[in-house]
């Protein structure tokens, strides 16, 4: 089994910061990219920030300045850091990795249960 765990969440006021990490666990062969996604209630999932296994990274416009993804390939654990947070930014937040479970096998794309984010004074 394999599980992704994250941490980090909570609440903040405009203008802080947070740092949510993400531990993927289990019987792990292999990550590719890791990712994290964001969502609103009635909103659809959106995309926060990707990185890849070598540290290539993408972010959504609407972060891109404020956030920075990372990733420790020897924990298989993957960080957002968020600063200049806004109310806007208040979502939960799920963390998105594609896992090998053993050689030879086909990677396999793995959620986080979810943390809550709120921005708000």
């Amino acid at each position: 089994q394999v599980q992704l765990v994250e941490s980090g969440g909570g609440l903040v006021q405009p203008g802080g910061s947070l740092n949510l990490s993400c531990a993927a666990s289990g019987s792990i062969f292999s990550i590719g990219f890791m990712g994290w996604y964001r969502q609103v209630p009635g909103n659809e999932r959106e995309l926060v920030a990707t990185i890849t296994s070598t540290g290539i990274t993408n972010y959504a416009d609407s972060v891109k300045g404020r956030f920075t993804i990372s990733r420790d390939n020897a924990k298989n654990t993957v960080y957002l850091q968020m600063n200049s947070l806004k109310p806007e930014d208040t979502a939960v937040y799920y963390c998105d990795a594609m896992i090998l479970t053993q050689r030879g096998g086909s990677y396999r794309e793995r959620w986080g249960q979810g943390i809550l984010v709120t921005v708000s004074s």
